[in-house]
């Protein structure tokens, strides 16, 4: 007889429940529908007692940071605040297993914690969009892509929300077949079921309701050059067109102007660097291309209510 293969899932506190129950319940649906038991699996947090979620739901678990046996599969599940909570106890834990063979995965935000500990560096992962510029900015060597997971590198991530759930239907389909992943899908009502290389966010122009290839165009170089930016005069003539019509796009469609649109754009990435890093005030303005960090301040403190540190110290 075939034993189940078994899941340790290790809850970091703070980790967000939606994915957690993505997570599990493909796995539970598996076993119900197929009537065997073709997995297991067993809850893990650094105190080996419980784990609190950002719901504040509080979790009962199974064990600590005790050795996993040959076989056995280990998944990080964290959320909100997660550079709060990758401690020396967790990452030592995870290199030990890592060393040890054991198959690794991060749902949500615990690609950045594999990250710090240095797991990840030459390879593509997944993390929530929310944590796209903290990774981008602390890890340079981790190759991150905006898809839902990741399941082809040897560690696998997933985005977190119901990634994690396309993430088990893409592992039931792998090792038990398209039809059990399917059935599993129809029992969680699920009929979105996602490829990896999904995009996690709905594209540009549906986010923005506009169709215009001149406004997705200026967009994207305004996102792209956060650290250098372009002037308005730059991005018409990358786009091919006049300032004037530049201009007049932007406030048909977004009722702003480029110029704040791009301001506004750096003064987001600053905002998420703010509460996602140990970042001083005078790298992060450098980092969102403001070359005076005062003067970053004042439009930081005008658009947010309150100082780059207050805002820090509120948040995190």
């Amino acid at each position: 007889m075939t034993h189940p293969t078994h899941f340790v899932f290790l809850l970091i506190e703070n980790f967000t429940h939606l994915a957690f129950s993505c997570v599990i319940e493909p796995l539970r649906i598996a076993n119900l529908v197929s009537g065997r038991e073709l997995y297991s699996w067993s809850l893990a947090s650094e105190d080996g007692r419980t784990a609190i979620a950002s719901n504040r739901t509080v979790t009962l678990v199974d064990r600590g940071l005790t050795s996993l046996s040959r076989g056995e599969r280990l998944y990080l599940i964290s959320g909100i605040h997660v550079q709060n909570h990758a401690s020396p106890a967790v990452l030592s834990y995870l290199r030990r297993e890592r060393a040890l063979g054991t198959k690794i995965g991060a749902i949500c935000s615990g690609a950045y914690i594999l990250a710090r500990a240095g797991m990840l560096d030459g390879m593509e992962a997944a993390i929530h969009w929310g944590f796209h510029d903290v990774m981008e900015e602390s890890f340079p060597d981790v190759r991150l892509v905006r898809s839902v997971f990741v399941a082809h590198e040897k560690i696998v991530t997933a985005s977190g929300g119901t990634a994690a759930a396309d993430l088990m239907l893409h592992l039931i389909a792998k090792e038990h077949g398209e039809e059990l992943a399917v059935t599993v899908a129809d029992q969680m009502v699920y009929n979105a079921v996602r490829e990896g290389t999904a995009v996690q966010r709905i594209s540009l122009q549906s986010r923005i309701g506009a169709r215009n290839p001149h406004l997705t165009r200026a967009i994207r170089l305004i996102e792209y050059h956060i650290e250098s930016p372009l002037s308005t005069h730059e991005i018409a003539e990358e786009v091919g067109i006049s300032v004037r019509q530049l201009e007049r796009l932007f406030d048909k469609y977004l009722q702003t102007s480029p110029r704040k649109y791009m301001v506004d754009t750096r003064l987001h990435r600053a905002r998420n660097l703010i509460v996602q890093t140990d970042q001083s005030v005078s790298e992060i303005a450098m980092a969102c291309g403001f070359n005076s960090p005062s003067h970053f301040s004042r439009l930081f403190r005008s658009a947010f209510g309150s100082s780059p540190v207050a805002h820090r110290v509120r948040l995190t």
